[in-house]
């Protein structure tokens, strides 16, 4: 059966027959048509496992996503590595499968500065600024906001570009946009920005002409793009079978569009030993943000 669509009337949670797919959206018409072609397509090839409908159902928020999975009624979620980790803390939910995108299943988080700002290493970003992305992203605030913590720097926020921190702090601000980080380097607003490095080499989010300007002062580990979770007591049959499927459909050319279609996703990769280190760094660090920064 073709996926139907929940915006606001979540399927009732433990129906065995229906498997539910879920996304955190600010703009759930737009998404429900990524995810619609992904699951029309596992749904049938399920039906070993007793399932025979597919459902969509979008959270408003993370606060929102964690009460779907505790009580049952999203069973798979893809999300940001970073959000992943705080579904696991939060809903017990569990990495399924490493997301590979665009032919890239991981990254790196950069720390950049105006060539000629003078800063030359995380030290000397105490009493200045840095612009991040939004809470949500893992290599443009997330990840940073570890590397600055490990470093023994305090993040503080600001209450705009304009604002300063004080002079044992690093101040940051959140500019929206991986553009708007750049332009507001760029343009000296703040001293520093973050983003991934696939970002810095995208001329659509960091122009030529603006990174000629700028230097990396730091890089991070490299850190999964993307992660499928599960809910923590979603049947072993169905959690296989659903894994199964999703790793056969990178080699499977009936799944290219929708695969496409899924975040330009092109193949599903286990979680071996090297995602499990970055998991486990990552999980350490999205604990400590909460704690220290948020």
């Amino acid at each position: 059966m073709l996926a139907s669509l929940a915006f606001a009337a979540p399927a009732r949670a433990g129906d065995p027959h229906v498997l539910v797919l879920g996304r955190i959206s600010d703009d759930p018409k737009a998404h429900y048509e990524q995810l619609k072609p992904l699951l029309d397509y596992v749904v049938p090839r399920m039906a070993d496992v007793g399932i025979t409908e597919g459902r969509i159902l979008m959270a408003r928020d993370l606060q929102q996503m964690t009460s779907y999975l505790r009580r049952g009624r999203v069973d798979w979620v893809t999300e940001t590595s970073a959000n992943a980790m705080r579904l696991e803390d939060r809903a017990g939910a569990q990495p399924l499968l490493l997301t590979e995108r665009n032919g890239v299943s991981d990254y790196r988080a950069l720390i950049f500065v105006r060539r000629d700002s003078g800063i030359a290493s995380l030290d000397d970003l105490r009493g200045r600024s840095v612009a991040f992305q939004n809470t949500s992203s893992t290599s443009a605030y997330v990840v940073p906001a570890m590397q600055l913590l490990q470093h023994g720097l305090s993040p503080q926020i600001l209450l705009s570009p304009m604002d300063r921190p004080d002079d044992r702090s690093v101040g940051y601000v959140f500019a929206g946009s991986e553009l708007n980080i750049a332009t507001w380097v760029h343009k000296r607003l703040v001293d520093a920005g973050a983003m991934s490095n696939l970002d810095w080499n995208d001329p659509h989010r960091t122009p030529a002409s603006y990174r000629r300007d700028f230097r990396v002062i730091d890089q991070s580990r490299a850190y999964p793009r993307a992660l499928e979770m599960v809910r923590g007591d979603l049947d072993d049959r169905i959690q296989a079978r659903l894994r199964e499927v999703l790793s056969e459909a990178g080699k499977d050319p009936d799944a290219r569009e929708a695969l496409l279609q899924f975040f330009r996703t092109t193949r599903f990769l286990p979680i071996d030993t090297a995602t499990e280190a970055a998991l486990r760094d990552l999980r350490d660090g999205v604990k400590r943000v909460r704690v220290e920064v948020e």
